[in-house]
């Protein structure tokens, strides 16, 4: 997997990914979302696959997107074209898709323990704050779901 930087479109799997959610029709996008989260969901205690997680972590970022407090995916990355409105539903299943990345038996988190992913780790824990409508504590900016154009 070619990674370049932390945030949650900045490697290759999840670029392809943009690619996918660009491709199904404006009605299927939250279903394109949802099937990355039963993905990761449905591992159960399995190991993890670390593209599947990329995947969940992406489709989480963009729904974040949509939630109060929420930042834009404003990565090249990233859909080339806004997402219609997505239904609140979605924010559970990516809530419990990212403690799956963050847990036992998750490829993801090992390479990035591997590499010091404090900070990875950290953008993932505000995404899910974001996510489970948890307000953020004044000063903490977040880049979890805001990347640089590039």
């Amino acid at each position: 997997m070619g990674t370049w930087d932390i945030g949650p479109f900045d490697n290759d799997t999840a670029a392809d990914f943009s690619y996918t959610v660009d491709e199904a029709p404006a009605e299927k996008k939250a279903d394109v979302l949802l099937a990355a989260f039963r993905e990761v969901v449905g591992t159960g205690e399995e190991y993890l696959d670390a593209d599947l997680a990329v995947e969940a972590v992406a489709a989480a970022a963009l729904v974040a997107a949509q939630c109060p407090g929420g930042e834009p995916v404003t990565t090249s990355y990233g859909p080339d074209e806004p997402l219609p409105p997505l239904p609140t539903e979605l924010r559970p299943v990516a809530v419990a898709a990212l403690d799956r990345v963050l847990g036992p038996e998750s490829e993801l988190l090992e390479l990035w323990e591997e590499s010091d992913g404090t900070e990875w780790k950290a953008g993932i824990v505000r995404l899910r704050a974001v996510l489970a409508g948890q307000p953020r504590a004044a000063g903490t900016g977040g880049t979890a779901g805001a990347t640089r154009a590039g």
